[in-house]
């Protein structure tokens, strides 16, 4: 079984000036120790926000455990975590006020 599977997944900014992913396609084995490495732009960030919901591809598929990235985006954000190399809370609210409003924000509680 897969951990994960990317099919043929495109992505693009500024109105498909800027090509983040272009025929992006791999799977990574249940247990199996996976890594990306790539320089600054090389699209990293976008994968792992495709897969982990909080970006959608342009075309292409996608799964996380057996659960399409589209489909069944409540499922997964239950299940994986995502934190983003540029760390930022609402400065006013406490740890606990943030991490409710993110719960609340991506539908968990």
């Amino acid at each position: 079984m897969n951990a994960i599977i990317a099919n043929s997944l495109f992505k693009s900014f500024e109105k498909g000036k800027i090509k983040a992913l272009e025929d992006i396609s791999f799977e990574v084995k249940q247990s199996e120790l996976f890594g990306l490495i790539g320089p600054d732009g090389a699209g990293k960030t976008t994968l792992f926000r495709i897969l982990a919901t909080l970006l959608l591809a342009e075309s292409g598929e996608a799964s996380v455990d057996s659960l399409d990235v589209k489909k069944d985006y409540k499922a997964i954000r239950k299940r994986v975590g995502y934190m983003p190399g540029k760390f930022s809370l609402y400065q006013d609210l406490s740890v606990e006020e943030n991490l409710n409003f993110l719960h609340m924000f991506l539908g968990l509680l």
